[in-house]
C-alpha cells in the first residue's frame, strides 16, 4: 500500500527527472510546442495524471496578441492557435484564469467536480466539466522584465490533483520559464526581422549575414511602386486617417505580393521595393498576378474612399528585371539589408516615368521578354529614361 508520504516522495522523485529532462536534454529543439507536449507526455509517464495543459504566451506579433498552445491526453502534438488583440475585450478572456493571472495571482485553483454554483463562474470551467476534468490550475510564468505568461493543468482523476502532483508540477514552472523564454525570444527575433526586412532578408541574417559590406549578387525582377498625390493628401486629410490610407494602400500592395512569393525589402514613405528572385522560373509571371491583384485591391480601396467623399487613390509602378547586390549596406553601426545596382535605378525611372506616360505599370523589354505572350502587353515606344545613355523600350500592362 502507498502511503501519502510514499507518493509525496515518488512523485518529487518523478518530476525531478522531467525538470533534468527540461533543463538537458531541449537544446536541440527550437520549438516550445514540442517541447511543451513532450513534457505533459512526460508528466504523464512519472504518474502525474496530466489530461490538459496549456500554454498562453503573449507574443505581440503585429498582426495578433499572443498564441495559446494546447495539448490532451493522446496527442503527439500540441496545437497552437493565435490569439487576435481584440481578445481582451471578449467574454472568452474576461474573467477567466488567465484574466485572473494577467491581473496579478499567483495561482487560480478550481475544483471542477464540486458543485459550480460555489466556484468560480466562467464558460471555460462548464466546458472542461463537460470533459470530465475534475481540478484545474494554472500559475504565472514568469520571463524577464516583468513579463507574464500563464501555464495551466487539469486532470480527470477522481479527487482532482493530490497536494504532491501539484507540489510537482509548480517545481517545473522556473525551468520551464526559461526554455520557454529561449523559444520565445529567437521566435521573436525572427518575426521582428520578417516584419521589418522580409522572410529571405530575416533568415539571412539569422544565418551571420550581418557585416557591413556582405552580401551577393541575385538575377531578378524588381518592382517598385509609388502612391501618387501622397503629399496633398498628408496635407489636407486628419494625420489618423492618412495613417489609415497608408496601411490600406499597403495591404492592398503587399499581400499579393507575398502571396505570389515576392519579397517587400522596404517601404520608403509612401512607395515600396519588391524583388522577385529568377530562381524561381514563374518569378517574372507572379510578379504580374501581384500586379494585377494588387490593381484589384486598390479599385475596391478607392470605391470604399470615394463613397467617403475622397479621391480615388492613384499609383505608379516600375518593374525591371536584372543582377542586384543583395546584402548590408549603411554605417558601421546602422545597417540596411536592401538591393541596389543599375537594374533598382531604372526600375525607380520607370515608376516615375508613369506620371508622365500617363499609365499605371511600366515594363522594361528585358523584363517583358519572359512574360510577353503569356500576358497582354501594350507596347508604348521607346522613351529616354534618366541616368541612362540609350532610350529604353517600355510596355504598360492594363490586366
Amino acid at each position: 500500500m502507498t502511503t501519502p508520504s510514499n507518493l509525496d516522495s515518488a512523485t518529487a522523485y518523478a518530476a525531478r527527472d522531467v525538470v533534468r529532462w527540461l533543463t538537458n536534454e531541449t537544446r536541440d529543439e527550437r520549438f516550445i510546442d514540442n517541447i511543451f507536449a513532450e513534457m505533459c507526455r512526460r508528466l504523464q509517464q512519472a504518474g502525474i495524471p496530466v489530461k490538459r495543459a496549456t500554454l498562453n504566451l503573449l507574443i505581440h506579433h503585429p498582426q495578433w496578441l499572443g498564441a495559446r498552445i494546447n495539448w490532451s491526453n493522446g496527442m503527439r502534438e500540441a496545437a497552437i492557435t493565435r490569439v487576435d488583440y481584440d481578445v481582451q475585450q471578449r467574454s472568452e478572456y474576461l474573467g477567466s484564469p488567465v484574466y485572473e493571472i494577467h491581473q496579478g495571482a499567483t495561482e487560480v485553483r478550481e475544483r471542477l467536480d464540486r458543485d459550480p454554483s460555489q466556484g468560480r463562474q466562467h464558460a471555460l470551467y462548464d466546458e472542461m466539466r463537460a470533459l470530465g476534468l475534475t481540478d484545474y490550475v494554472a500559475w504565472p510564468l514568469y520571463h524577464t522584465l516583468g513579463k507574464r505568461h500563464v501555464v495551466t493543468f487539469a486532470t480527470d482523476r477522481a479527487g482532482g490533483f493530490e497536494d504532491a502532483h501539484v507540489a510537482a508540477l509548480s517545481s517545473l514552472l522556473p525551468v520551464l520559464a526559461l526554455v520557454s523564454e529561449i523559444r520565445m525570444k529567437n521566435r521573436l527575433a525572427r518575426t521582428l526581422l520578417e516584419t521589418y526586412v522580409g522572410a529571405h532578408a530575416g533568415e539571412l541574417i539569422l544565418a551571420g549575414a550581418t557585416r557591413r559590406g556582405s552580401g551577393t549578387t541575385v538575377r531578378a525582377a524588381i518592382m517598385i511602386c509609388d502612391l501618387r498625390d501622397f503629399t496633398k493628401i498628408s496635407d489636407n486629410w486628419p494625420r489618423d486617417d492618412v495613417i489609415d490610407l497608408l496601411n490600406d494602400y499597403f495591404d492592398a500592395m503587399s499581400e499579393p505580393i507575398a502571396r505570389h512569393g515576392g519579397e517587400i525589402l522596404k517601404f520608403i514613405g509612401d512607395g515600396l521595393l519588391a524583388i522577385f528572385p529568377l530562381s524561381d522560373p514563374n518569378a517574372c509571371a507572379n510578379l504580374l498576378k501581384a500586379v494585377s491583384e494588387a490593381r484589384d485591391a486598390m479599385a475596391a480601396l478607392s470605391e470604399k474612399n470615394s463613397m467617403m467623399g475622397r479621391a480615388p487613390m492613384n499609383y505608379g509602378i516600375g518593374v525591371h528585371v536584372g543582377d542586384v547586390m543583395y546584402g548590408n549596406i549603411g554605417s558601421r553601426s546602422r545597417l540596411d539589408f536592401t538591393v541596389i545596382g543599375p537594374a533598382v535605378n531604372m526600375a525607380s525611372r520607370l515608376e516615375a516615368l508613369t506620371k508622365q506616360l500617363k499609365r499605371n505599370v511600366l515594363l522594361s523589354r528585358a523584363f517583358a521578354d519572359f512574360v510577353e505572350g503569356e500576358f497582354k502587353l501594350e507596347h508604348v515606344g521607346e522613351h529616354p529614361v534618366r541616368g541612362f545613355s540609350e532610350p529604353i523600350e517600355l510596355f504598360a500592362f492594363n490586366g
